[in-house]
């Protein structure tokens, strides 16, 4: 494998793995004040969905990211209505909702376009294209150096820098904030938080918010950027393995880049080799490869994941106590 096909399979892996990026620091806020999110994974396609509806209709990227992430913060709320103010089950508020975003997007995108589920293709502002940054071209042909900033750094889109910065800016908030400290604390004992003075419910909903603007991007990512509309079922359980990847980190934000970037390699590299005979096994099923990186990714986090350490108060409803 030569140089400019490293260098191919590295992008492609940057661009995979950004919407499981996303979602995953999304669960880590969710989780971190004590609110257990499996329902990443409907407020993507949700998101991706309106995304593509609000693209299409207004013509403009932005207004589409707005839509997508709209929809995903109203989920976000439905989820929190449910599991905060209503102490109800998480785990089956999150997977309740997964069912309503598979069902609600095919159904609409049949009724509005008539496509089975689809929204017509996007074009030209209607999505997100790539960024040039400053002197890439100039940059292209120094040795080693010119390739990684032209090919990978260079050229990404803008929600790719985003979802990359976010991560520094999850720590940040997380471990050097007064409100990252009380996050933390509320999904550790909430009852001291309480005894302090501060509301455990507006905590969690915040974090719940703060998941559901984040997912709300990744969505939108997936139809309006890596992609040129909404297909049904488009997440591909990319939720789930965001969720993964947040348990293998230990609910950590710097891990987490690692296991999604993982999963997006694995990706990547499985795209390469469809069609490809490999030695001594010659063809393989186009449905192997694709279920490749999946499997990969559950023995390699079921090997090195140990024993993960969730917040201690996580998926337990806060009664106050009188």
């Amino acid at each position: 494998m030569d140089a400019g096909a490293i260098l191919d399979i590295v992008d492609s892996a940057i661009r995979l793995s950004t919407p499981l990026l996303l979602a995953a620091l999304a669960g880590l806020f969710s989780e971190r004040a004590g609110v257990f999110d499996i329902g990443l994974e409907g407020k993507m396609l949700v998101a991706a969905f309106f995304a593509a509806v609000g693209a299409a209709a207004s013509g403009s990227a932005i207004l589409g990211l707005l839509a997508g992430i709209a929809a995903a913060l109203v989920f976000a709320l439905v989820h929190g209505l449910a599991s905060i103010t209503y102490r109800g089950n998480q785990i089956v508020s999150g997977v309740a909702l997964n069912f309503v975003a598979s069902g609600l997007t095919v159904l609409l995108g049949q009724n509005w376009y008539g496509e089975g589920g689809r929204t017509p293709n996007l074009a030209g502002a209607a999505r997100f294209g790539d960024v040039a940054l400053p002197g890439a071209e100039a940059l292209r042909s120094v040795p080693v150096l010119g390739p990684l900033y032209a090919g990978i750094v260079s050229g990404q889109n803008i929600l790719v820098y985003a979802a990359f910065l976010a991560v520094p800016v999850t720590w940040w908030v997380l471990f050097r904030t007064r409100f990252g400290l009380r996050l933390r604390a509320v999904g550790e004992n909430p009852a001291a938080v309480d005894t302090a003075g501060i509301s455990v419910t507006w905590l969690r909903y915040r974090a719940v918010l703060i998941c559901g603007l984040l997912t709300g991007i990744a969505g939108a990512y997936l139809s309006i950027a890596q992609s040129a509309g909404f297909n049904r079922e488009m997440t591909a359980g990319q939720g789930y393995i965001a969720l993964a990847a947040l348990i293998f980190a230990n609910w950590r934000p710097v891990p987490v880049l690692f296991a999604c970037l993982l999963f997006g390699f694995l990706n990547a590299a499985s795209i390469r080799i469809q069609g490809v005979p490999l030695p001594l096994v010659g063809q393989v099923p186009v449905q192997a490869v694709q279920a490749l990186p999946y499997i990969l990714t559950v023995i390699l986090l079921a090997g090195f994941v140990g024993k993960p350490s969730p917040p201690k108060a996580g998926g337990v409803p806060y009664v106050k106590e009188r």
